[in-house]
């Protein structure tokens, strides 16, 4: 069956705007969102080949040097489905922007 990367997105002033709530407002989030992020995990684990992670500050290499970096990427997974709609269906609704401050899930197939 077909692998597709699914990469979890969010706005940089979307995320600075979300960790400069109060700790108790964040905390009310995550009490909410964290439970549907399992939930949603566990309805769709036969879908899910890698359970990927969230990710942090990127640095970027390129010929030229070393330099800190921004991009929208803050976490990501691999999921396998029949196609690239079915892998993109799997994610309507999710907690990454439903609950969480998260603009987007962007899925892209894996070639071989």
């Amino acid at each position: 069956m077909p692998r597709f990367l699914a990469v979890y997105t969010m706005k940089p002033e979307d995320l600075a705007s979300f960790r400069s709530l109060p700790k108790a407002k964040q905390d009310e989030l995550d009490a909410v969102g964290i439970p549907k992020w399992v939930e949603w995990e566990q309805r769709n684990a036969a879908f899910i080949v890698d359970r990927g992670g969230m990710v942090g500050k990127t640095t970027r290499v390129t010929k030229d040097g070393v330099t800190e970096a921004v991009n929208p990427f803050c976490g990501y997974l691999v999921v396998e489905a029949e196609t690239a709609d079915a892998a993109a269906r799997l994610f309507q609704d999710h907690p990454h922007f439903t609950v969480f401050p998260g603009d987007g899930v962007d899925i892209m197939p894996f070639l071989t």
